[in-house]
């Protein structure tokens, strides 16, 4: 019995954007970014 692909011509698509979604994620933060979220972290810690 073969199972029917739900995204049909869609799936390949869909693996990559998967893809591309999962490199992406996995990539390290840049150096600068994590300071600037340090620094957002530390203002909103001593507004509260």
């Amino acid at each position: 019995m073969r199972r029917e692909d739900p995204l049909g011509s869609n799936s390949e698509i869909a693996r990559r954007l998967k893809q591309y979604y999962d490199d992406l994620v996995s990539e390290e933060i840049p150096d600068r970014f994590a300071d600037l979220l340090s620094k957002l972290e530390q203002a909103e810690s001593s507004k509260g």
